[in-house]
């Protein structure tokens, strides 16, 4: 057991990891050593930061806390801490359920954790953060909260109302962050597009991207999670113009029949999801469209089911996720749905939808084969260096290998000029352009 290291483990979203990074930063400040996610934990601290989104998730967190609660029961642990969305909402009864646990956090509380170690939390340094990504690209958190009402989502229960921070800070922290060698950033929020309704009384989204673009430093913004309803349209002109900023969107639409949006409480229907669609794709020539969609609402019958197929039939989204409806306490849909549809058919239906877009995608990737794309390295393994283009978000999208052998020594972290020569299943294959090409 080492003294004064601490070993943090970060569970669920990226929304997650950046908490767990200005935590680290904080305790590494007043003389820790920390570890993030380490695979032999070996510190006399351990803090475990949860998720408690969906049922997969929750299972999760729970399994490590007690895998944790067993170290400090054979003394290979002095104190344990848990922090998060988990121990947010279900704060009281994980107290009774797992009393090896010295004390939970919840979602925003997490700074206490600081006085309980007998320190103090350090707000000169509340921009900064221990990158635990590789170091040229950072998770830049822009709000917490939501103020929407999915009928299927426990998010708001969890984390409450929508709270934007202010630009300055956020520009503050990407000046920051930039000397600290990152280039591309991915801009997060559980929804995007409300940026700055309860700080400016309006969506301010499109002025807070320019202004992140004018900031030398600054090669790839990239934007996740929007929400379909309201898009603020002064994005377009933004994502058009700014050359550094990616033409990738990740708007989650989750289904397209209007019987189950209604149900969901989405507050979009199915013409104005098309619309949306194809006002992206006009005005932001090449973008690439991440969305998620769900199966197995309640209500949702064969027809609806069909609908979405032909809608990602027809929709070819560049990047898709699926899931299966995971009924949460607490919610609408829990307190007003019966979970009608079985789990086989939920998995079923995924399994179809996922198909479709396995072919999608394979044909799409080829079209890319003898385009030319700038591409940033991300790390090497094997025989290959593997990167990304502008429209690929890290752990999420396909990636670009890029043969070792015959190619000059690329850098981490460095932009190249690749040209696509193959395409298999997800990834693409490329190969450096020379400059006398």
């Amino acid at each position: 057991m080492k003294q004064k290291t601490i070993d943090i483990v970060t569970l669920g979203c990226s929304k997650n990891l950046v908490d767990s990074e200005r935590l680290m930063r904080q305790l590494e400040a007043v003389g820790y050593h920390v570890t993030h996610d380490s695979e032999h934990p070996q510190g006399e601290i351990a803090v475990i930061n949860t998720c408690g989104f969906i049922g997969d998730a929750k299972e999760e967190s729970i399994n490590m806390i007690l895998e944790f609660a067993q170290a400090k029961e054979e003394g290979r642990l002095q104190r344990l801490y848990v922090m998060g969305c988990l121990s947010e909402r279900y704060l009281k009864e994980l107290s009774v359920e797992i009393p090896q646990v010295d004390k939970f956090y919840g979602k925003f509380d997490w700074k206490n954790l600081l006085q309980d170690l007998g320190k103090d939390y350090n707000g000169q340094l509340h921009i900064e953060r221990v990158i635990t990504t590789p170091p040229h690209y950072a998770y830049l958190k822009i709000s917490e909260g939501c103020d929407r009402s999915c009928a299927y989502c426990a998010i708001p229960i969890i984390t409450g109302r929508h709270v934007s921070r202010p630009i300055e800070e956020i520009l503050d922290e990407v000046r920051y962050l930039v000397t600290q060698g990152v280039k591309e950033f991915q801009v997060i929020a559980q929804e995007l597009t409300y940026y700055g309704v309860d700080l400016y009384k309006k969506q301010t989204l499109p002025e807070l991207i320019e202004q992140m673009a004018d900031i030398p430093g600054v090669e790839w913004i990239r934007l996740h999670y929007a929400y379909p309803a309201h898009f603020p349209e002064g994005l377009f002109k933004v994502m058009r113009e700014r050359l550094n900023v990616c033409k990738y969107l990740d708007i989650a639409l989750q289904h397209i029949s209007d019987n189950v949006l209604t149900r969901m409480q989405r507050h979009v229907t199915k013409v104005e999801t098309f619309q949306l669609i194809e006002r992206l794709r006009e005005e932001v020539p090449g973008i690439h469209l991440r969305t998620t969609l769900m199966v197995g609402f309640p209500g949702e019958t064969e027809e609806d089911f069909e609908e979405l197929k032909e809608f990602v039939r027809e929709a070819r989204f560049d990047r898709m996720g699926a899931f299966a409806y995971s009924e949460e306490e607490g919610t609408y849909s829990a307190q007003h749905y019966q979970d009608d549809v079985p789990q086989e058919i939920k998995e079923k239906r995924l399994d179809e939808l996922m198909a479709i877009q396995t072919g999608i995608s394979a044909e799409l990737g080829a079209a890319k084969i003898g385009k030319r794309l700038k591409v940033i390295i991300d790390r090497i393994e094997g025989d290959y260096y593997v990167g990304r283009s502008e429209f690929d978000s890290p752990e999420v999208d396909p990636e670009i290998l890029i043969e070792r052998e015959g190619t000059p020594r690329l850098q981490i972290g460095h932009f190249y000029p690749v040209m696509i020569v193959g395409a298999e299943d997800i990834d693409l294959y490329g190969r450096v352009v020379l400059e006398s090409e």
